[in-house]
């Protein structure tokens, strides 16, 4: 579904992406690793189009991700992605945020916005909230909304740029828990993340990605217990074990 191949990327004299490749299954949930830095958001954006990559091609469903091409604004209806900061519309009610993109970019009318928008809500735990203003939200509620923000625009896949970095520790459970349970409904996923449990229970494959390039990649239960690399077994260590 989603083919990066031998993609770089510099802004101004800094190359962050050096060579990039990867191709992403129908259904497949592909965690990206590594330290602060790395590439790993770059990555994600190139592939929505908010970013462009100076070579390389980036595909989804054989479409090329090209950010000057119109094209792009079919690809981002199909390639949702759910940020670090949620960047809801703080004016807007809860019912609003989801429904901004279906009315707004995909022309629904606004009734079957709304009915899909509730079912949603009520899908990752909010039904009671659909009148709420983000500034009435804890943290993991804001990402939820976001979560469904994204599902309304019926994707075939979801990019999740750290999703619970910004959380405080005891929200981040509950973020997660609507994301396990879209893997396990089948959603294609793309997802940057330091939370290695989630990693190692719901990810096909894990790539850790240091300065720019894919350092090692492979099933979780063999990338996150037993690392080839020297730079993987002491990134997995100092995140695994802080305080050694």
């Amino acid at each position: 579904m989603i083919k990066v191949d031998d993609i770089h990327k510099s802004f101004g004299a800094v190359e962050v992406i050096k060579g990039v490749s990867f191709e992403v299954k129908q259904g497949e949930v592909v965690c990206i690793i590594g330290p602060s830095g790395s590439g790993k958001s770059t990555i994600l954006r190139c592939i929505n189009g908010l970013e462009t990559y100076d070579s390389g091609t980036i595909t989804f469903d054989g479409r090329k991700v090209d950010p000057s091409d119109k094209s792009i604004v079919g690809i981002r209806t199909q390639v949702s992605m759910v940020f670090q900061r949620f960047n809801l519309f703080p004016h807007r009610s809860v019912l609003a945020n989801v429904t901004e993109g279906p009315i707004q970019v995909k022309g629904e009318k606004k009734a079957a916005a709304e009915a899909m928008a509730v079912e949603l809500l009520e899908k990752v735990g909010l039904a009671n909230k659909l009148d709420a203003f983000p500034e009435n939200l804890s943290g993991g509620q804001q990402q939820r909304v976001a979560i469904a923000r994204a599902l309304a625009m019926r994707p075939s896949a979801i990019l999740f740029d750290e999703p619970t970095s910004a959380l405080d520790p005891e929200l981040v459970g509950e973020v997660l828990t609507v994301m396990r349970d879209l893997a396990n409904e089948g959603m294609t996923m793309v997802v940057v993340t330091h939370e290695m449990g989630f990693a190692r229970e719901v990810a096909d494959r894990v790539l850790f990605l240091e300065s720019g390039g894919i350092v090692e990649e492979g099933p979780p239960k063999e990338l996150l217990r037993n690392p080839r690399h020297e730079r993987t077994q002491d990134f997995l260590h100092r995140v695994i074990n802080p305080l050694e």
